[in-house]
């Protein structure tokens, strides 16, 4: 079959042919209709995350925000079968760990990030194998698209973990976003269905036309002054109530807890590059004066997938209001060079392998 290999950190991947996967006894063999192309698969390109111990190595299949259906699985396998519509999530787990049993395997001990290590092979090719299926393939709904829901497997619903369950956002709050790349654009779109007053913050005017588009009430155009968190507490008349940095870099994080009022939450997706190496200054005088808390967030479970479904079904969220485009696997090149510069808008999708 036919899949984009990493060969060396920062150079092209190859599109070549590489051996089918056969499905393990509790797993399952995906055949991919789309795969959406994140910022994460960037990182992986680029070499970061080995101060996390999931540095891509030379050989690895990226990608990790696959839907399609199921054509294989194995003899343990109960809860699937084949014809199966489903998504993937990027945070493969075991589904028998402490935090697994109660609900947050996407914390799982044994777990490891699709597409990232030797042992997941990700999503960049027409078929996929997923290890304990029945615990980590999440069936979608009748009546949408592989391409619509491509954002499930990481940007949509590590943004929707992170406002409905993580945060307190409650109807009315003031919610700023940091970055709106794929993952803040969701935020921007959930925070706004969830009852938030969003303020969407980038260097990019397209971008913050699209967060408009989205929902956003407020935009601040980071590239026009020096002082994003003012420009926030401006327009919230005081701090917003919660902040989400959505990109992952020294500046972002800060002007997020920065643009915190009193009692205010800031909430971390983004992952760090080569630069921060994973730590970042923080302002701790002003979070301590103003109860601050700085919270953590990562994917989301398998479980609570539901909600999710319920809100598309109810007209609330539009998972493909947030996807920009379609692409070939041979354009994927094209597409991470383009991030580099952050070149991109929403989420492009591979729908043609």
């Amino acid at each position: 079959m036919r899949a984009a290999v990493l060969e060396a950190h920062g150079e092209p991947l190859s599109i070549t042919e590489v051996d089918r996967p056969e499905a393990t006894p509790d797993g399952a063999v995906v055949e991919l209709e789309a795969c959406g192309v994140c910022r994460s698969d960037w990182h992986a390109w680029q070499g970061d995350w080995d101060w996390l111990g999931i540095q891509a190595q030379p050989g690895q299949i990226l990608g990790h925000e696959p839907a399609g259906h199921v054509v294989e699985v194995g003899d343990d396998v109960e809860g699937v079968s084949e014809g199966d519509h489903v998504a993937v999530p990027f945070n493969i787990s075991d589904g028998n760990c402490h935090f697994c049993r109660n609900g947050h395997a996407n914390t799982c001990e044994n777990g490891a990030p699709l597409g990232f290590v030797e042992d997941l092979p990700g999503a960049f090719a027409e078929e996929l194998h997923v290890p304990v299926a029945d615990h980590n393939l999440v069936e979608l709904p009748d009546g949408v698209g592989s391409v619509d829901m491509a954002g499930l497997g990481c940007r949509f619903m590590t943004s929707f973990h992170a406002l409905a369950h993580r945060a307190d956002v409650e109807a009315g709050d003031w919610l700023a976003v940091h970055g709106c790349g794929g993952v803040g654009l969701s935020a921007v779109h959930i925070g706004d269905a969830l009852g938030a007053n969003v303020v969407a913050v980038d260097l990019s005017d397209e971008k913050l036309a699209k967060a408009e588009s989205l929902g956003a009430a407020e935009t601040v155009n980071a590239s026009e002054t020096d002082e994003v968190p003012e420009a926030v507490h401006a327009v919230t008349d005081g701090g917003a109530d919660v902040s989400v940095d959505a990109l992952g870099i020294a500046e972002t994080c800060r002007n997020s807890v920065l643009s915190l009022g009193t009692h205010g939450q800031h909430i971390q997706i983004g992952l760090t590059t080569q630069e921060e190496e994973g730590v970042v200054g923080l302002p701790t005088d002003a979070m301590v004066m103003k109860e601050i808390e700085f919270i953590g967030s990562l994917g989301m479970p398998p479980n609570r997938y539901d909600e999710i479904f319920r809100m598309v079904a109810g007209g609330k969220l539009r998972p493909e209001e947030v996807v920009s485009g379609t692409i070939e696997l041979d354009d994927v090149n094209e597409k991470l060079e383009a991030m580099t510069d952050f070149g991109t808008v929403g989420i492009p999708v591979i729908d043609s392998f």
